[in-house]
Protein backbone atom coordinates (compact mmCIF):
# COMPACT_ATOMS: atom_id res chain seq x y z
CA UNK A 1 0.00 0.00 0.00
CA UNK A 2 1.30 3.43 -0.93
CA UNK A 3 0.76 4.82 2.58
CA UNK A 4 3.13 2.17 3.99
CA UNK A 5 5.87 2.66 1.38
CA UNK A 6 8.80 5.00 1.97
CA UNK A 7 9.90 6.68 -1.27
CA UNK A 8 13.00 8.29 0.27
CA UNK A 9 15.78 8.19 -2.33
CA UNK A 10 13.50 6.29 -4.74
CA UNK A 11 12.48 7.19 -8.26
CA UNK A 12 8.81 6.45 -8.97
CA UNK A 13 7.03 6.40 -12.31
CA UNK A 14 3.37 7.25 -11.82
CA UNK A 15 0.53 6.68 -14.31
CA UNK A 16 -1.90 9.53 -13.75
CA UNK A 17 -5.05 10.52 -15.63
CA UNK A 18 -4.42 14.03 -16.97
CA UNK A 19 -6.92 13.56 -19.80
CA UNK A 20 -8.36 16.99 -19.04
CA UNK A 21 -10.60 19.23 -21.17
CA UNK A 22 -8.81 22.05 -23.00
CA UNK A 23 -10.18 25.26 -24.51
CA UNK A 24 -10.27 24.63 -28.28
CA UNK A 25 -8.72 28.01 -29.10
CA UNK A 26 -6.32 28.78 -26.26
CA UNK A 27 -5.55 25.17 -25.19
CA UNK A 28 -5.90 26.25 -21.57
CA UNK A 29 -7.13 23.58 -19.11
CA UNK A 30 -10.84 24.27 -18.42
CA UNK A 31 -11.36 21.71 -15.63
CA UNK A 32 -8.47 20.61 -13.40
CA UNK A 33 -10.41 18.01 -11.38
CA UNK A 34 -8.25 15.13 -12.60
CA UNK A 35 -5.03 17.02 -11.93
CA UNK A 36 -6.16 17.77 -8.38
CA UNK A 37 -7.08 14.10 -7.97
CA UNK A 38 -3.42 13.11 -8.42
CA UNK A 39 -1.97 15.58 -5.90
CA UNK A 40 -2.20 13.35 -2.81
CA UNK A 41 -0.09 10.65 -4.45
CA UNK A 42 2.39 13.17 -5.88
CA UNK A 43 2.80 14.94 -2.54
CA UNK A 44 3.30 11.67 -0.66
CA UNK A 45 6.24 10.73 -2.89
CA UNK A 46 7.77 14.21 -2.66
CA UNK A 47 7.34 14.52 1.10
CA UNK A 48 9.03 11.14 1.58
CA UNK A 49 12.06 12.47 -0.29
CA UNK A 50 11.50 10.68 -3.57
CA UNK A 51 11.34 11.99 -7.13
CA UNK A 52 8.76 11.11 -9.71
CA UNK A 53 8.03 10.77 -13.39
CA UNK A 54 4.42 11.36 -14.43
CA UNK A 55 2.90 9.79 -17.51
CA UNK A 56 -0.57 10.20 -18.98
CA UNK A 57 -2.60 10.24 -22.15
CA UNK A 58 -4.73 13.11 -23.43
CA UNK A 59 -7.46 12.59 -26.01
CA UNK A 60 -7.29 10.14 -28.87
CA UNK A 61 -4.39 11.28 -31.03
CA UNK A 62 -3.36 9.50 -34.20
CA UNK A 63 0.38 9.82 -33.91
CA UNK A 64 1.99 13.03 -32.67
CA UNK A 65 -0.56 15.86 -32.71
CA UNK A 66 0.20 19.22 -31.06
CA UNK A 67 -3.41 19.76 -30.00
CA UNK A 68 -3.11 16.69 -27.75
CA UNK A 69 0.15 17.73 -26.08
CA UNK A 70 0.30 17.60 -22.28
CA UNK A 71 2.17 20.93 -22.16
CA UNK A 72 -0.98 22.86 -21.08
CA UNK A 73 -1.04 20.73 -17.91
CA UNK A 74 2.34 22.10 -16.75
CA UNK A 75 1.27 25.55 -15.45
CA UNK A 76 -1.75 24.08 -13.65
CA UNK A 77 0.32 21.36 -11.99
CA UNK A 78 3.05 23.84 -11.04
CA UNK A 79 0.46 26.17 -9.49
CA UNK A 80 -0.98 23.35 -7.34
CA UNK A 81 2.41 22.04 -6.27
CA UNK A 82 4.14 25.39 -5.89
CA UNK A 83 7.21 24.16 -7.73
CA UNK A 84 8.73 23.69 -11.17
CA UNK A 85 7.73 20.63 -13.20
CA UNK A 86 10.14 19.42 -15.88
CA UNK A 87 8.80 18.29 -19.26
CA UNK A 88 10.08 15.67 -21.71
CA UNK A 89 8.67 16.29 -25.20
CA UNK A 90 8.75 12.61 -26.20
CA UNK A 91 7.93 9.91 -23.65
CA UNK A 92 10.26 7.40 -25.32
CA UNK A 93 12.79 9.89 -26.71
CA UNK A 94 16.30 10.81 -25.65
CA UNK A 95 14.99 13.72 -23.57
CA UNK A 96 12.87 11.40 -21.43
CA UNK A 97 15.75 8.96 -20.92
CA UNK A 98 18.27 11.67 -20.01
CA UNK A 99 15.93 13.73 -17.81
CA UNK A 100 14.66 10.65 -15.95
CA UNK A 101 18.19 9.52 -15.19
CA UNK A 102 19.14 13.00 -13.90
CA UNK A 103 16.14 13.48 -11.57
CA UNK A 104 16.98 14.37 -7.99
CA UNK A 105 14.85 13.92 -4.83
CA UNK A 106 11.99 16.41 -4.81
CA UNK A 107 11.96 16.83 -8.61
CA UNK A 108 9.09 16.02 -10.97
CA UNK A 109 9.16 15.17 -14.65
CA UNK A 110 6.06 15.04 -16.86
CA UNK A 111 6.35 12.93 -20.00
CA UNK A 112 4.60 13.88 -23.23
CA UNK A 113 1.35 12.08 -24.19
CA UNK A 114 1.93 8.31 -24.14
CA UNK A 115 -0.75 7.83 -26.83
CA UNK A 116 1.45 9.56 -29.38
CA UNK A 117 2.72 5.99 -29.72
CA UNK A 118 0.19 3.37 -30.94
CA UNK A 119 2.09 0.85 -28.79
CA UNK A 120 0.42 2.37 -25.71
CA UNK A 121 -3.01 1.05 -26.70
CA UNK A 122 -1.55 -1.96 -28.49
CA UNK A 123 -3.67 -1.50 -31.60
CA UNK A 124 -2.00 -1.60 -35.01
CA UNK A 125 -3.02 1.11 -37.49
CA UNK A 126 -4.01 -0.73 -40.65
CA UNK A 127 -5.52 0.34 -43.98
CA UNK A 128 -9.01 -0.90 -44.79
CA UNK A 129 -9.46 -4.13 -46.66
CA UNK A 130 -6.44 -6.04 -45.36
CA UNK A 131 -6.81 -9.77 -44.89
CA UNK A 132 -7.41 -11.49 -41.55
CA UNK A 133 -3.92 -13.04 -41.72
CA UNK A 134 -2.35 -9.60 -42.08
CA UNK A 135 -4.46 -8.29 -39.18
CA UNK A 136 -3.44 -11.22 -36.99
CA UNK A 137 0.27 -10.77 -37.78
CA UNK A 138 0.05 -7.01 -37.18
CA UNK A 139 -1.65 -7.54 -33.81
CA UNK A 140 1.02 -10.01 -32.73
CA UNK A 141 3.78 -7.61 -33.79
CA UNK A 142 2.10 -4.74 -31.95
CA UNK A 143 1.87 -6.79 -28.74
CA UNK A 144 5.64 -7.25 -28.88
CA UNK A 145 6.13 -3.51 -29.40
CA UNK A 146 3.74 -2.75 -26.55
CA UNK A 147 5.88 -4.85 -24.20
CA UNK A 148 9.01 -3.09 -25.45
CA UNK A 149 7.43 0.31 -24.73
CA UNK A 150 6.38 -0.80 -21.24
CA UNK A 151 9.84 -2.21 -20.54
CA UNK A 152 11.59 1.00 -21.64
CA UNK A 153 9.34 3.21 -19.51
CA UNK A 154 9.75 0.85 -16.55
CA UNK A 155 13.51 1.32 -16.87
CA UNK A 156 13.15 4.99 -15.96
CA UNK A 157 12.31 4.23 -12.33
CA UNK A 158 12.49 1.79 -9.41
CA UNK A 159 8.84 1.94 -8.35
CA UNK A 160 5.61 1.85 -10.39
CA UNK A 161 2.46 3.56 -9.12
CA UNK A 162 -0.83 3.38 -11.02
CA UNK A 163 -3.22 6.15 -10.02
CA UNK A 164 -5.23 6.44 -13.26
CA UNK A 165 -8.56 4.84 -12.41
CA UNK A 166 -10.21 6.29 -15.51
CA UNK A 167 -8.08 3.99 -17.70
CA UNK A 168 -7.88 0.97 -15.39
CA UNK A 169 -10.24 -0.95 -17.69
CA UNK A 170 -7.71 -0.70 -20.53
CA UNK A 171 -4.86 -3.18 -21.03
CA UNK A 172 -2.45 -0.48 -22.18
CA UNK A 173 1.33 -0.35 -21.88
CA UNK A 174 1.32 2.23 -19.05
CA UNK A 175 -1.81 1.03 -17.23
CA UNK A 176 -1.23 -2.71 -17.08
CA UNK A 177 1.73 -4.14 -19.01
CA UNK A 178 4.33 -2.06 -17.14
CA UNK A 179 3.46 -3.75 -13.87
CA UNK A 180 5.11 -6.94 -15.17
CA UNK A 181 8.52 -5.26 -14.96
CA UNK A 182 8.39 -4.50 -11.23
CA UNK A 183 8.62 -6.76 -8.17
CA UNK A 184 5.44 -7.09 -6.12
CA UNK A 185 6.63 -4.73 -3.38
CA UNK A 186 7.68 -2.13 -5.98
CA UNK A 187 4.28 -1.73 -7.70
CA UNK A 188 1.19 -0.27 -6.08
CA UNK A 189 -1.94 1.82 -6.51
CA UNK A 190 -1.94 5.52 -5.77
CA UNK A 191 -4.36 7.11 -3.31
CA UNK A 192 -6.96 7.86 -5.98
CA UNK A 193 -7.33 4.27 -7.18
CA UNK A 194 -7.32 3.03 -3.60
CA UNK A 195 -10.18 5.37 -2.73
CA UNK A 196 -12.13 4.36 -5.86
CA UNK A 197 -11.80 0.67 -5.02
CA UNK A 198 -12.79 1.24 -1.39
CA UNK A 199 -15.89 3.16 -2.47
CA UNK A 200 -16.99 0.56 -5.01
CA UNK A 201 -16.27 -2.39 -2.75
CA UNK A 202 -18.24 -0.72 0.04
CA UNK A 203 -21.26 -0.56 -2.27
CA UNK A 204 -20.85 -3.98 -3.89
CA UNK A 205 -19.62 -6.08 -0.97
CA UNK A 206 -20.95 -4.54 2.23
CA UNK A 207 -23.98 -2.34 1.47
CA UNK A 208 -26.32 -1.24 4.21
CA UNK A 209 -29.97 -1.92 3.39
CA UNK A 210 -32.04 -0.79 1.65
CA UNK A 211 -29.64 -0.53 -1.29
CA UNK A 212 -30.96 1.49 -4.25
CA UNK A 213 -29.34 1.72 -7.67
CA UNK A 214 -30.40 4.59 -9.93
CA UNK A 215 -29.83 3.86 -13.60
CA UNK A 216 -30.27 6.56 -16.24
CA UNK A 217 -29.03 7.32 -19.71
CA UNK A 218 -30.19 6.77 -23.23
CA UNK A 219 -29.89 3.06 -23.90
CA UNK A 220 -30.73 -0.20 -22.14
CA UNK A 221 -27.92 -1.80 -24.15
CA UNK A 222 -25.34 0.40 -22.38
CA UNK A 223 -26.48 -0.78 -18.94
CA UNK A 224 -27.52 -4.42 -19.48
CA UNK A 225 -24.57 -6.03 -17.70
CA UNK A 226 -24.68 -3.52 -14.87
CA UNK A 227 -28.40 -4.02 -14.25
CA UNK A 228 -28.03 -7.80 -14.43
CA UNK A 229 -25.20 -7.76 -11.88
CA UNK A 230 -27.01 -5.34 -9.57
CA UNK A 231 -30.19 -7.42 -9.56
CA UNK A 232 -28.22 -9.88 -7.43
CA UNK A 233 -27.16 -7.19 -4.95
CA UNK A 234 -29.73 -4.40 -4.58
CA UNK A 235 -33.19 -3.95 -3.08
CA UNK A 236 -34.40 -1.29 -5.52
CA UNK A 237 -33.55 -0.22 -9.05
CA UNK A 238 -34.76 3.15 -10.28
CA UNK A 239 -34.76 3.51 -14.07
CA UNK A 240 -34.88 6.87 -15.82
CA UNK A 241 -33.57 8.59 -18.92
CA UNK A 242 -34.11 7.55 -22.51
CA UNK A 243 -34.01 3.84 -21.72
CA UNK A 244 -37.27 4.27 -19.79
CA UNK A 245 -39.25 4.15 -23.02
CA UNK A 246 -37.85 0.79 -24.13
CA UNK A 247 -39.19 -0.69 -20.88
CA UNK A 248 -42.51 1.16 -21.29
CA UNK A 249 -43.04 0.05 -24.89
CA UNK A 250 -42.08 -3.53 -23.98
CA UNK A 251 -45.02 -3.52 -21.57
CA UNK A 252 -47.43 -2.21 -24.19
CA UNK A 253 -47.20 1.50 -23.43
CA UNK A 254 -47.58 4.31 -25.97
CA UNK A 255 -44.33 6.30 -26.24
CA UNK A 256 -44.83 8.60 -29.26
CA UNK A 257 -41.48 9.20 -30.91
CA UNK A 258 -39.47 8.77 -27.70
CA UNK A 259 -36.14 6.99 -27.89
CA UNK A 260 -36.61 3.22 -28.04
CA UNK A 261 -34.35 0.27 -28.80
CA UNK A 262 -36.76 -1.91 -30.71
CA UNK A 263 -34.39 -4.88 -30.63
CA UNK A 264 -34.18 -4.74 -26.82
CA UNK A 265 -37.91 -5.03 -25.97
CA UNK A 266 -37.66 -8.71 -25.06
CA UNK A 267 -34.53 -8.03 -23.02
CA UNK A 268 -36.33 -5.30 -21.07
CA UNK A 269 -39.08 -7.78 -20.15
CA UNK A 270 -36.49 -10.37 -19.16
CA UNK A 271 -34.77 -7.88 -16.84
CA UNK A 272 -38.10 -7.01 -15.21
CA UNK A 273 -38.83 -10.71 -14.72
CA UNK A 274 -35.36 -11.42 -13.28
CA UNK A 275 -35.82 -8.60 -10.79
CA UNK A 276 -39.22 -9.92 -9.81
CA UNK A 277 -37.82 -13.41 -9.21
CA UNK A 278 -35.06 -11.96 -7.00
CA UNK A 279 -37.52 -9.81 -5.04
CA UNK A 280 -35.93 -6.61 -6.35
CA UNK A 281 -38.31 -3.70 -6.82
CA UNK A 282 -37.96 -1.89 -10.15
CA UNK A 283 -39.23 1.69 -10.22
CA UNK A 284 -40.07 3.11 -13.65
CA UNK A 285 -41.31 6.67 -14.18
CA UNK A 286 -45.08 7.16 -13.99
CA UNK A 287 -45.20 10.50 -15.79
CA UNK A 288 -43.13 12.09 -18.51
CA UNK A 289 -42.16 15.62 -19.54
CA UNK A 290 -42.53 15.56 -23.32
CA UNK A 291 -41.41 17.84 -26.15
CA UNK A 292 -42.54 18.28 -29.74
CA UNK A 293 -38.89 18.38 -30.85
CA UNK A 294 -35.43 17.67 -29.46
CA UNK A 295 -34.71 21.27 -28.56
CA UNK A 296 -34.50 23.41 -25.43
CA UNK A 297 -37.05 25.77 -27.02
CA UNK A 298 -39.55 22.99 -27.79
CA UNK A 299 -43.18 23.08 -26.74
CA UNK A 300 -43.79 20.75 -23.79
CA UNK A 301 -46.54 18.78 -22.12
CA UNK A 302 -46.80 16.23 -19.33
CA UNK A 303 -48.43 12.83 -19.77
CA UNK A 304 -48.53 9.42 -18.17
CA UNK A 305 -45.28 7.72 -19.16
CA UNK A 306 -47.21 5.08 -21.13
CA UNK A 307 -49.46 7.62 -22.91
CA UNK A 308 -47.07 9.89 -24.83
CA UNK A 309 -48.90 11.37 -27.80
CA UNK A 310 -47.84 10.72 -31.38
CA UNK A 311 -45.26 13.23 -32.55
CA UNK A 312 -44.03 13.91 -29.00
CA UNK A 313 -40.98 12.50 -27.23
CA UNK A 314 -40.22 12.08 -23.54
CA UNK A 315 -37.17 14.06 -22.44
CA UNK A 316 -37.39 14.09 -18.63
CA UNK A 317 -39.26 12.67 -15.67
CA UNK A 318 -42.14 14.81 -14.36
CA UNK A 319 -43.42 15.83 -10.90
CA UNK A 320 -45.11 12.61 -9.74
CA UNK A 321 -42.08 10.53 -10.69
CA UNK A 322 -39.71 13.01 -9.04
CA UNK A 323 -41.71 12.67 -5.81
CA UNK A 324 -41.82 8.85 -6.02
CA UNK A 325 -38.13 8.44 -6.82
CA UNK A 326 -37.07 10.98 -4.18
CA UNK A 327 -39.05 9.09 -1.55
CA UNK A 328 -37.34 5.79 -2.39
CA UNK A 329 -33.90 7.44 -2.43
CA UNK A 330 -34.34 9.26 0.86
CA UNK A 331 -35.33 6.05 2.63
CA UNK A 332 -32.23 4.20 1.31
CA UNK A 333 -29.02 3.45 3.21
CA UNK A 334 -26.79 2.72 0.20
CA UNK A 335 -27.17 4.54 -3.14
CA UNK A 336 -25.44 4.06 -6.48
CA UNK A 337 -26.21 6.58 -9.24
CA UNK A 338 -25.15 6.21 -12.86
CA UNK A 339 -26.88 8.19 -15.59
CA UNK A 340 -29.26 11.17 -15.91
CA UNK A 341 -33.04 11.12 -15.71
CA UNK A 342 -33.49 13.21 -18.86
CA UNK A 343 -31.73 15.35 -21.44
CA UNK A 344 -29.75 17.02 -18.69
CA UNK A 345 -27.68 19.24 -20.99
CA UNK A 346 -30.86 21.16 -21.95
CA UNK A 347 -31.97 23.36 -19.05
CA UNK A 348 -35.68 22.77 -19.71
CA UNK A 349 -35.20 19.01 -19.28
CA UNK A 350 -32.69 18.99 -16.42
CA UNK A 351 -35.14 19.29 -13.51
CA UNK A 352 -35.52 15.53 -12.96
CA UNK A 353 -31.77 14.90 -12.84
CA UNK A 354 -31.25 17.86 -10.49
CA UNK A 355 -34.03 16.59 -8.18
CA UNK A 356 -32.40 13.15 -8.00
CA UNK A 357 -29.05 14.77 -7.13
CA UNK A 358 -30.75 16.72 -4.34
CA UNK A 359 -32.54 13.62 -3.02
CA UNK A 360 -29.24 11.72 -2.88
CA UNK A 361 -27.64 14.58 -0.95
CA UNK A 362 -30.59 14.58 1.47
CA UNK A 363 -30.28 10.81 2.00
CA UNK A 364 -26.53 11.16 2.55
CA UNK A 365 -27.15 13.83 5.18
CA UNK A 366 -29.31 11.26 7.00
CA UNK A 367 -26.51 8.69 7.02
CA UNK A 368 -26.76 6.90 3.66
CA UNK A 369 -23.62 6.00 1.69
CA UNK A 370 -23.82 7.41 -1.85
CA UNK A 371 -21.57 6.65 -4.81
CA UNK A 372 -21.90 8.75 -7.97
CA UNK A 373 -20.39 7.76 -11.33
CA UNK A 374 -20.82 8.60 -15.00
CA UNK A 375 -20.34 11.93 -16.75
CA UNK A 376 -23.84 13.40 -16.51
CA UNK A 377 -24.43 12.22 -12.96
CA UNK A 378 -21.14 13.75 -11.85
CA UNK A 379 -21.94 16.92 -13.84
CA UNK A 380 -25.31 17.18 -12.07
CA UNK A 381 -23.68 16.82 -8.67
CA UNK A 382 -21.07 19.45 -9.51
CA UNK A 383 -23.53 21.85 -11.17
CA UNK A 384 -25.63 21.86 -8.02
CA UNK A 385 -22.58 22.19 -5.76
CA UNK A 386 -23.34 18.88 -4.05
CA UNK A 387 -19.98 17.10 -4.42
CA UNK A 388 -19.28 17.55 -0.72
CA UNK A 389 -22.83 16.45 0.16
CA UNK A 390 -22.48 12.91 -1.24
CA UNK A 391 -20.14 10.16 -0.07
CA UNK A 392 -18.01 9.59 -3.16
CA UNK A 393 -17.83 10.93 -6.72
CA UNK A 394 -16.00 8.52 -9.04
CA UNK A 395 -13.45 9.81 -11.56
CA UNK A 396 -13.78 6.85 -13.92
CA UNK A 397 -17.00 6.41 -15.89
CA UNK A 398 -16.14 3.39 -18.04
CA UNK A 399 -13.85 1.83 -15.47
CA UNK A 400 -16.46 2.17 -12.73
CA UNK A 401 -19.14 0.65 -14.94
CA UNK A 402 -17.01 -2.37 -15.79
CA UNK A 403 -16.01 -2.92 -12.17
CA UNK A 404 -19.66 -2.70 -11.12
CA UNK A 405 -20.57 -5.14 -13.88
CA UNK A 406 -18.29 -7.67 -12.21
CA UNK A 407 -15.54 -7.53 -14.83
CA UNK A 408 -11.86 -7.68 -13.98
CA UNK A 409 -10.04 -4.47 -14.88
CA UNK A 410 -6.57 -5.05 -16.42
CA UNK A 411 -5.06 -2.08 -14.57
CA UNK A 412 -6.30 -3.44 -11.25
CA UNK A 413 -5.48 -7.09 -11.91
CA UNK A 414 -1.92 -6.17 -12.99
CA UNK A 415 -1.17 -5.04 -9.43
CA UNK A 416 -3.63 -7.01 -7.30
CA UNK A 417 -2.68 -10.18 -9.17
CA UNK A 418 -6.26 -11.52 -9.17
Amino acid sequence: MIQDFNFKGKKAIVRVDFNVPLDKKTFVVTDDTRIRGALTTINKILSDGGCLILMSHLGRPEGRMDKYSLKPVLPVLEKHLGKKVLFADDCLGESAVTMSAALKPGEILLLENVRFYPEEEGKPILPEGVSEDVKKAAKAEMKVKQKEMAKKLAGYAEVYVNDAFGTAHRAHATTAVMADYFDTEKKMFGYLINSELLAMDKVLKEPQRPFTAIMGGAKVSDKILLIENLINKVDNIIIGGGMTYTFVKAQGGKIGKSLCEEDKLDLALQLLEKAKQKGVKIYLPVDSLNADKFDNDANTNVSAVDAVEDGWLGLDIAEKTIADFSSVIESSKTILWNGPMGVFEMEKFSKGTTAIAQAIAAATAKGAYSLIGGGDSVAAINKNNLADKVSYVSTGGGAMLEYMEGKKLPGITAIRGE
